[in-house]
């Protein structure tokens, strides 16, 4: 087998100048097998001994290079592709749904996938989660009719498969999902011990802490310089008949309060749209979070995760330093996932 993909990585991290990491190569080459099985002729595959596995599965801590490798692997598929956040994919199913004159629920999956194939031959969803028990319900049905059109998807994520909505409402609903995704992907666990995100070249600039009046004369006062000579307006967003306002907007630089995203009825859908208008975000007075506010948490966490996605950089001031934050009991994985990649946005170079 061709070791195409392998050096060709090895290459990349030297012009980076990261760290060619041995158990990230195991990754490669698992990839490059994938890659290699999942392109024979039909006539081949239909003679191979071995199964076809249509799926990628890769999971592991945060940190550890899930995302740069499976990016690696898709910026050198040549076919039909699409990257796309979970929650996002869901919302144009959904809307799909909500716009199809089926009535019936496979008859829409059908179409929906139909629709789908024609657009990509491999579809890639970064950090998947699922946490909506609409989403859970219909996962299986509409994952096994993409693997019948043959539809390839590779995922990351910080659980493993058998794990995934561990603690949700109903998860019996989502048992069938599961049992298609082991039995239709090959799984992989990526283990390094460092958090690249957090190494010494990737120090927090724009995290302030803690919520005090000194953080709250930094944070004004670099609000001020980033937004020098922009003119400030206010965007009105409408989604689906909800309307939210951005007040603090200077030409794609917009500031908000936490509350102002987080304590009210907003989801990933909103988060979309709004992000959509923005290049450059602060978000003010992050609280500590716990069981009882377990609620605005998880609207963070999916807000970060659609800012992480969408690749904008942020400011913040918070109330405790990122090493220190508390967490709900039942959040606690996913959070983990959010404070690494809060290293990371808070850290990115912001060119204005």
């Amino acid at each position: 087998m061709s070791k195409k993909f392998e050096k060709e990585f090895i290459s990349y991290c030297e012009n980076k100048n990261l760290e060619v990491n041995t158990n990230q190569i195991k990754v490669i080459k698992k990839l490059e097998a994938y890659h290699h099985i999942n392109n024979k002729s039909f006539f081949l595959k239909f003679f191979s001994k071995q199964k076809t596995k249509k799926g990628f599965y890769l999971y592991g801590g945060v940190g550890v290079g899930k995302t740069m490798i499976l990016n690696f692997f898709y910026d050198h598929f040549e076919k039909k592709k699409l990257k796309k956040h979970f929650n996002e994919f869901m919302l144009d199913f959904h809307d799909f749904v909500h716009e199809s004159k089926e009535k019936n629920d496979e008859n829409v999956i059908n179409h929906f996938v139909k629709n789908l194939k024609s657009k990509a031959s491999l579809i890639y969803f970064d950090e998947f989660q699922v946490t909506n028990i609409v989403d859970a319900m219909i996962l299986g049905k509409l994952f096994d009719e993409i693997f019948k059109e043959d539809i390839k998807i590779i995922v990351t994520s910080n659980t493993k498969i058998s794990e995934l909505y561990k603690e949700g409402l109903q998860r019996e609903q989502f048992i069938p999902f599961i049992k298609i995704m082991e039995d239709q992907s090959i799984e992989y666990e990526l283990k390094i011990e460092d958090d690249y995100r957090k190494s010494n070249n990737n120090q927090k600039q724009r995290y302030f802490f803690p919520l005090n009046q000194e953080t709250n004369f930094k944070i004004n006062k670099f609000f001020r310089t980033i937004t020098k000579n922009k003119k400030q307006s206010l965007i009105k967003i409408n989604v689906k008949g909800r309307e939210f306002k951005i007040e603090n907007f200077y030409e794609g630089i917009v500031r908000f309060d936490f509350n102002q995203l987080c304590d009210q009825n907003l989801g990933a859908e909103d988060y979309l749209e709004i992000v959509k208008n923005c290049k450059f975000m602060v978000i003010d007075q992050i609280p500590q979070f716990n069981d009882v506010n377990s609620n605005q948490q998880q609207r963070f966490i999916t807000l970060l995760d659609v800012i992480y996605d969408k690749n904008i950089s942020l400011a913040v001031t918070a109330d405790l330093n990122l090493d220190q934050f508390t967490s709900s009991r039942f959040l606690e994985k996913p959070f983990k996932r959010t404070i690494s990649r809060l290293y990371e946005l808070t850290s990115k170079e912001y060119n204005q």
